[in-house]
């Protein structure tokens, strides 16, 4: 009996001297206030091992034992080769540990990314450690845009984890947000706010503060007001029944790039505002899904109140000017601002005294030009009569215009066979002129339309069930057919007779660039007569290089294009790239060059109006000789001068 009380006796002594010597913060200070004690990393670098004691005693630890979280250390000095365990915050903030091991940061160290942040990254160095409270804590308010820019202001690094927005804590700190925060103001938005503290999650996650579902409460924390509102809208209530595709608080306004709506880069500015709802309803695929119109942004942007949006009107109305901002509820519900009971009051903001009218009457805004279904029957009746009008009217100036000009260009052909003048396009040339000139508006329309489908003139194409593929088909066998055709012209010039004299004709020679400085002189009346006629003048010799150039550059990039697979396996695909580029660029130019070139020395110029009709007979009407051309012009300076 007396043996175990003894054994007792003696383990309760030992605990009370072991409480009795148990290890004070002096102890350790001992040797850590020593600024220059320090020992030798892993890495190689140099670790201090000073606390400073004020440091620490001014901290929100100063009160605690070193031995609180350096709990496996019972004897000093330490033993030879000591190394401390790790401290566990955890042993203290249960419950703050166990909700940042969750969270993204917590994770990523678990999985031994080193770079994520943990607590002594946020809250600072541990023997130094302030209350959120304290202005010069790291956590406090005031700081907490710097201490997360720590990390997520270094772009490069971010990469490495596939964050979506680079930089963040730039386009934060011209926010909004950020301009009021640097400006002092202490309820400004900062990075814990929206995303959290020790529970922070990617926006995926639906415990997370920027789940889709759950930002319109995470931005209602501060606008209580317009949460309240926004729930009962149409928004809202789409959000709260998990409808994705409803508009949250970030959709509108952006999330690190918020502007207030007064300024100009806002989303939520009036000169953006069709922009932004546009992002939502302009999407054909949200507008098939929930049954809306998928034209409302195009009517509205041509409509009297869009067209003045277009050009900068600071007061016209746009979207949220007739259907609200937080509160867009639908047309239907009695509290609308687009209902019809509440119309007169909407539009009653910008028009007044047109109340009492507008009840009255249709009011349909998201209307486009023409004929349609639900506009009143005397607007489409006069809309209508005035399509019949224009058909008429334009179409008979056109064809008695057509008709004028078809009498005046037979008269001008029987002059040109009266004159007998010289045979300028032989038989075999005029031939080769009407293939070209088919086979050219064939390529340049059906490659028009391949890159821009959406055109008018594509409509042939579009209208067709297979309409892609017929053009394909169209373009490349009339390409095949130019490039024969240009192999043909080609023979012809040096394989005959006449061939090799109508490429001697067309030759250049020093008296054409003579030639085209003269005529430029004589239009600017620096040159009292223009230069002399010839056979093959400078601008038609420059037009047929150009158009021997542009069919060879045609023919070798239209070859690349067709054998793509060819080209890809033995160029750089840069060189296929080229070619595309080099195949539109020349299409361009030659197209824009027969209107603006060529049309002008056959039809528009006066001396040949209203055409030259060498392409039809072979020959054109002559041209007064230059004296005569002299002795006109003459005679029109007197009779100016008697005026």
């Amino acid at each position: 009996m007396r043996t175990p009380l003894l054994a007792g006796g003696i383990v309760i002594a030992l605990c009370l001297a072991r409480a009795t010597f148990a290890l004070e913060n002096s102890d350790c200070l001992a040797c850590h206030g020593d600024k220059d004690l320090a020992k030798t990393g892993k890495a190689g670098q140099i670790v201090s091992l000073y606390v400073d004691e004020a440091k620490y005693a001014a901290s929100t630890h100063g009160r605690n034992l070193c031995t609180s979280c350096h709990s496996e250390i019972a004897d000093l000095p330490h033993p030879e080769g000591f190394t401390h365990e790790p401290v566990r915050c955890g042993a203290c903030h249960r419950l703050e540990t166990e909700i940042y091991l969750k969270s993204d940061h917590g994770q990523a160290l678990q999985k031994g990314v080193v770079e994520a942040a943990s607590c002594k990254d946020c809250h600072g160095d541990s023997h130094a450690l302030l209350s959120s409270r304290n202005p010069r804590s790291p956590v406090n308010r005031a700081h907490i845009p710097e201490t997360c820019a720590r990390c997520h202001g270094n772009a490069k690094e971010m990469e490495k984890y596939d964050f979506h927005q680079g930089a963040v804590v730039a386009t934060y700190q011209r926010s909004v947000h950020g301009r009021a925060h640097a400006n002092g103001i202490a309820s400004a938005a900062v990075c814990s706010d929206c995303h959290g503290t020790h529970d922070l999650h990617r926006s995926t996650n639906p415990r997370s503060k920027l789940y889709w579902q759950a930002i319109p409460h995470t931005c209602g924390r501060c606008h209580e007001n317009v949460l309240q509102t926004y729930s009962r809208s149409v928004h809202g209530t789409a959000v709260s029944a998990g409808i994705r595709d409803a508009a949250t608080c970030v959709d509108c306004h952006g999330e690190h790039t918020i502007q207030g709506t007064a300024s100009a880069s806002s989303r939520v500015s009036a000169a953006r505002i069709p922009e932004t709802c546009g992002q939502c309803h302009g999407s054909e695929r949200i507008a098939s899904r929930y049954q809306l119109s998928s034209k409302v942004v195009e009517t509205y942007m041509q409509s009297f109140h869009g067209l003045g949006q277009q050009f900068g009107g600071p007061t016209v109305a746009n979207c949220a000017s007739c259907h609200g901002f937080h509160d867009v509820l639908p047309s239907g519900h009695p509290l609308s601002s687009v209902n019809r009971a509440n119309l007169p009051q909407t539009c009653g903001k910008c028009h007044t005294g047109i109340g009492s009218r507008l009840a009255k009457g249709e009011i349909r805004i998201h209307n486009l030009p023409g004929v349609a279904k639900g506009k009143p029957w005397l607007v489409n009746f006069v809309t209508r009569a005035y399509l019949a009008l224009i058909l008429f009217s334009v179409g008979g100036m056109f064809a008695f215009n057509a008709l004028d000009y078809l009498s005046k260009t037979r008269a001008h052909i029987r002059t040109a066979r009266a004159a007998d003048c010289e045979l300028r396009m032989p038989r075999w040339v005029r031939a080769q002129h009407a293939a070209l000139m088919v086979l050219f508006i064939t390529l340049a329309f059906t490659g028009f339309v391949h890159s821009f489908p959406e055109a008018f003139f594509s409509w042939p194409f579009r209208a067709l069930h297979n309409g892609g593929s017929v053009r394909g088909l169209v373009h490349r066998v009339a390409g095949w057919s130019f490039t024969a055709l240009f192999l043909v012209h080609l023979l012809l010039l040096s394989c005959t007779a006449r061939g090799r004299a109508y490429l001697g004709d067309l030759r250049p020679r020093m008296h054409d660039l003579r030639d085209g400085a003269a005529q430029l002189l004589h239009n600017l009346g620096l040159r009292r007569s223009a230069p002399t006629p010839r056979r093959f003048n400078y601008a038609e010799k420059v037009e047929y290089w150009a158009l021997v150039w542009g069919s060879f550059v045609m023919i070798a990039t239209g070859v690349m294009l067709i054998f793509t697979e060819t080209v890809l396996r033995t160029l750089p695909k840069v060189w296929h790239d080229v070619a595309q580029v080099v195949h539109f660029y020349e299409a361009v130019l030659a197209t824009l060059s027969i209107l603006v070139w060529h049309l002008y020395w056959t039809i528009f110029d006066p001396k040949e109006y209203p055409m030259n009709p060498a392409w039809l007979i072979g020959r054109k009407a002559p041209h007064p000789r230059p004296d005569q051309e002299r002795s006109r012009q003459e005679g029109e300076a007197k009779v100016d001068e008697r005026e």
